[in-house]
């Protein structure tokens, strides 16, 4: 089993419209493309404010599979077009890390 960090920054301007984009499209598209967030969190530093979540894998390829079939999905496409003429930019810097459990981590 693997584990993805994803850690979003996110803009205090139009921070509602992002979650309202995460919590009503892409969470439920992902789903549908075969995706299990494990958690979700708003996190804030004295620079900035972040949304990070946390996906769980099978393998490292079928994480590229679904990231790929969600990334092309017509309907995401169209909802963050559509955001974005709306609210502007709703995510700045990404960062994306593959987590793998060491031999002594307590099993999740």
């Amino acid at each position: 089993m693997l584990h993805q960090l994803r850690i979003y920054e996110i803009f205090e301007r139009n921070k509602a419209a992002f979650h309202a984009r995460f919590r009503d499209h892409a969470a439920r598209i992902m789903a549908r493309h075969g995706f299990k967030i494990v958690a979700m969190w708003e996190t804030r530093s004295a620079t900035r404010t972040e949304f990070a979540y946390i996906l769980a894998w099978p393998d490292a390829e079928t994480k590229a599979a679904r990231w790929a079939s969600f990334m092309a999905d017509p309907e995401w496409t169209e909802i963050k077009r559509v955001t974005a003429i709306e609210h502007g930019d709703l995510v700045g810097a990404i960062e994306d890390r593959l987590m793998v459990l060491t031999d002594y981590s307590p099993r999740l």
